[in-house]
């Protein structure tokens, strides 16, 4: 029995900073963010905009479609939690009226998480193939202003369904992984941005990915040739690029652009993911592929830091183009509205209220979900 992606939806902010203006009101210039890490602009939610909403948002696509009908578990993988006991996935499915019956869980592990939920909804749907699963990979990338990462934020949802006979991607059984315990990047629960030691993260990254691959290489026994596409862990394009240089030694700048370049469109304007990155990468890659894909196996490298990373693969179904959104991601994109370099600080610091009043947000721009409001320490929710 096959099982993995039958379909899969992306979901960012509509509102975005240009790093050209980053560069400017910094006093850097461009080539350091376009050329240097591989990002030309980053998404950036407004005050009624979260990881809820667009985690909801990416899902609805799916909805419409009735493609969650039946579904009987929602695993949503972020490292923003909004909440240290609740669920995020709890105020996604009320948001989406997914049915009572359904297993609601909330999976951390840095970048990795929503292969975590990947792995655990195909042990579900191995267990009762008729069964359908959700998973919800949303996140936002915060860090200081002014702070080496900040160039590197973003934010973005991915939503998919996992099932038996997927119409998208059949996950192959051969897998490679690694863990080990460091401090390459953290976020202390006193703290709403990110702390990264970024050179040693760099090197993190290679090592696990070297491991997943040696294992994964062993127990499946396929080469490197035997992939037509590779999709990385994005937390810069520029990262993705020097993960694949290291693995496929000696390949050209023409060789690398075809193996991975068409993964990385999304995540170089909606910048960092975080635990959607990889599967944003996916979805960008299956959305600007112009060679028939069909049939053909796509490597994966998962990576979440602190550190997990695992190495596995997937081939892509006949009639794949069918399950797709392509359209709508496109239409997304192309609509955002492009924020000042004084807007973008002014959303960066409005913080959430945390004395338990009642508050009312302005409304912007959002998918069809926003987050309305605080009252009593709860968060409101409802439809944009």
């Amino acid at each position: 029995m096959k099982t993995g992606i039958d379909q899969i939806s992306f979901y960012t902010s509509q509102y975005f900073l240009d790093l050209k203006t980053l560069a400017e009101a910094r006093g850097v210039e461009t080539g350091k963010f376009y050329v240097g890490i591989g990002q030309e602009k980053m998404g950036i939610p407004p005050p009624d905009e979260d990881i809820v909403t667009m985690a909801a948002s990416a899902a609805f696509r799916l909805k419409e479609q009735g493609a969650l009908d039946g579904v009987e578990a929602l695993l949503f993988a972020t490292e923003s939690g909004v909440d240290q006991s609740k669920a995020a996935g709890m105020f996604v499915h009320g948001l989406l009226s997914l049915p009572q019956r359904c297993r609601v869980v909330e999976l951390k592990q840095a970048c990795y998480s929503a292969t975590a939920a990947l792995r655990m909804a195909m042990g579900l749907v191995a267990m009762k193939p008729k069964s359908k699963v959700l998973v919800i990979a949303s996140d936002v990338a915060r860090y200081e202003l002014g702070s080496p990462g900040e160039s590197t934020q973003g934010c973005g949802a991915v939503a998919f369904t996992v099932s038996a006979d997927p119409r998208l991607l059949a996950i192959d059984p051969e897998a490679g992984f690694y863990a080990e315990d460091v401090m390459d990047f953290w976020r202390p629960n006193y703290l709403s941005e990110a702390l990264v030691d970024g050179k040693y993260s760099t090197l993190v990254y290679i090592k696990a990915l070297k491991a997943a691959w040696e294992q994964y290489a062993e127990e499946s026994g396929r080469f490197l040739g035997d992939f037509a596409r590779f999709c990385y862990h994005i937390p810069f394009t520029r990262m993705a690029e020097k993960a694949h240089q290291k693995l496929a030694k000696g390949i050209s700048d023409d060789e690398l652009c075809q193996k991975i370049g068409e993964s990385l469109i999304y995540s170089r304007i909606a910048g960092n993911c975080y635990s959607a990155s990889l599967y944003v990468g996916l979805c960008s890659l299956l959305d600007h592929a112009a060679e028939e894909l069909s049939g053909r196996r796509i490597g994966f490298y998962s990576y979440g830091s602190g550190c997990v990373g695992e190495f596995f693969s997937g081939v892509v179904q006949t009639d794949y183009r069918m399950a797709l959104f392509t359209q709508a991601h496109q239409n997304l994109l192309a609509g955002r509205t492009e924020l000042t370099f004084q807007q973008y600080e002014d959303i960066y610091h409005c913080g959430i209220p945390t004395d338990g009043g009642t508050y009312i947000f302005p409304q912007y721009r959002t998918g069809p979900f926003r987050f309305a409001g605080m009252q009593r320490h709860k968060r409101i929710y409802g439809r944009r």
